[in-house]
This record gives structure tokens, sequence and C-alpha cells, in this order.
């Protein structure tokens, strides 16, 4: 008779198991699942691309050369130069209302009942789509800089300066898509969505000194301007690119003498408000 190994009897390890982050770990982990979800579309669906590098090029070129000769900024500044920053300040802003549309568009389709009956932490969706919109964002950018170097734009700072720009830009336009992600999740339809965005971000980028300086407004118009966060925004990418005169005087209002500490602080309010709305909203939706 054979003799039973010493050992043989004892029952087999039990693996371990998987212990999934919780708190804001685990949302960072979701989310990005999620993220990657929606980048996969631009591999199946390349025409949302397509129309999303376009767009910027169109206002690049219709501003530099239709309005180019009959602005002047003043200062010895070029309007060119003048212009990208509004540019990339508009983009990017229009660019965030991706987020909404896209959870607009899956609360028709039922795919946010589906998520909210998985596993998942209640802010992976809405971290996931913002997050993966950023990359929108970023390409947009590198479009549109390209494009802004071909028609006369130039960076007069230096690379960590221009970065920082950059940077702002995108935070920005992330606090940006927190706002629509909350829009997107109480609208019915992506039709909606794309009109009431529509309504709030036309006249948030226009009444700004995004195309024109801000000398062109007056009275209680230029009050806004002066403290509407686009124009924060702009005045501050301009400041990091070099595209102001070193002559030009100083704004005499704080948001304009600060405007990377102004757009920052919108940033921090839009967030503190908007997340916990949305992460909220999610919650409910569909319920």
């Amino acid at each position: 008779m054979s003799t039973p190994s010493a050992g043989s009897d004892l029952p087999a390890p039990t693996p371990l198991p998987y212990r999934r982050p919780s708190g804001p770990g685990r949302a960072l982990v979701d989310g990005w699942v999620v993220a990657k979800r929606n980048l996969i579309k631009i591999k199946r669906v390349p025409e949302i691309l397509v129309f999303v590098l376009i767009s910027p090029i169109m206002f690049v070129l219709l501003f530099a050369f239709v309005f180019g000769g009959a602005i002047d900024p003043g200062d010895g500044v070029g309007y060119r130069e003048f212009l990208i920053a509004g540019i990339f300040a508009q983009t990017v802003v229009f660019g965030a209302t991706f987020t909404g549309a896209g959870l607009a568009d899956d609360m028709a389709k039922g795919i946010i009942d589906r998520f909210r009956s998985l596993p998942m932490s209640p802010a992976a969706v809405l971290v996931g789509r913002t997050t993966s919109d950023v990359v929108y964002n970023v390409l947009s950018l590198v479009i549109m800089a390209l494009t802004g170097l071909l028609v006369g734009w130039r960076i007069r700072e230096g690379f960590l300066d221009a970065l920082l720009g950059f940077g702002l830009l995108l935070v920005f336009a992330y606090a940006i898509s927190w706002v629509m992600a909350y829009i997107g999740l109480v609208v019915p339809s992506v039709e909606v969505i794309n009109n009431a965005s529509f309504v709030v971000i036309m006249p948030l980028t226009f009444v700004s000194n995004a195309f024109v300086p801000l000398e062109s407004f007056d009275g209680v118009l230029r009050q806004l301007v002066q403290w509407n966060p686009v124009s924060a925004l702009t005045q501050a990418s301009r400041d990091l690119f070099g595209n102001v005169s070193a002559s030009a005087a100083a704004p005499d209002v704080w948001s304009m003498q600060h405007p990377a500490l102004y757009t920052l602080v919108w940033v921090l309010g839009i967030l503190l408000v908007f997340v916990p709305l949305s992460v909220r909203q999610y919650s409910r939706a569909g319920g």
C-alpha cells in the first residue's frame, strides 16, 4: 500500500479575494474603465473626431482672415496673436458640451440604467465621461495651435508658461464639463442639451474679451465682461503665451489683474457645486 504523503490531508489554500478600491479610489478606477469605453468611440465612429477637429480650424481661419483686418486690438499686438487665445477659450468651453450630449444620449438609450445596476461607484460614469472629453479638448488645442502657427500666431513666453496656459484652458474646460454633465442628466434629449448649452455658452464667450479688446465695451456691459470667467481665462492665456504688449495699460479691476487666479477660483467653485450635484442626479436618474 502506498503511504499518503505528508500534508496531503490539508485543504487547498483559498485564494484571497480581490479587494476593490473604495471611496475616491474606486471612482477613479471605475471611471477610467468608462473613459476607455467612451474613447473607443473614436475608432468606431471616426466622424466624431473629424468634426471635433474641423470646427476649431474653421474658427481660426474665419476670424483671422475675415475679421482680422477690421479689428485692431491696439498696443502694437497683431489681431491674429490677440485672437488665438480667445479661440482656445471658446473652443474648449464649447467642447465641454460633449459631456452633456453624451450623457443625454446614454440616458435616452437606457445605458445609464445599465450602469446604475452594476457594482460600480456612482461617480464612475461621470468621472469617465468628463475625463474622456479632456482628450477631445487636447486634440482640439493641438490642431488649433498648429493652425494658429500657420496664420501667424506665436508663443512669446517660455515653454513652461505655454504649458501652464494650455493646462489652465483644460482645467477650466473640465470644470464646465461637470456643469454640462448635470444638465445632461436633467434634460430629456440630446437636442435639448445642444440648445440649452448654446443659450448659455454663446453669450458667455461672445460677451467677453475673446474676440475684441476690453476697451471696446462701455458701462454695465464692460463690468460684465471684466468679471466674466471666460474673459479671465482668455486674458490669462494671452499673458502666459506672451500675446500682450509690454506697454499696455494694466486693467483696473482685480479679475483682470489676476486672471489666472480668478479662473482657478471659478474652477474650484464650479467643481464644489456641480460634482456633488451631478453625482446625486446620476443616482436618481431613471429611478
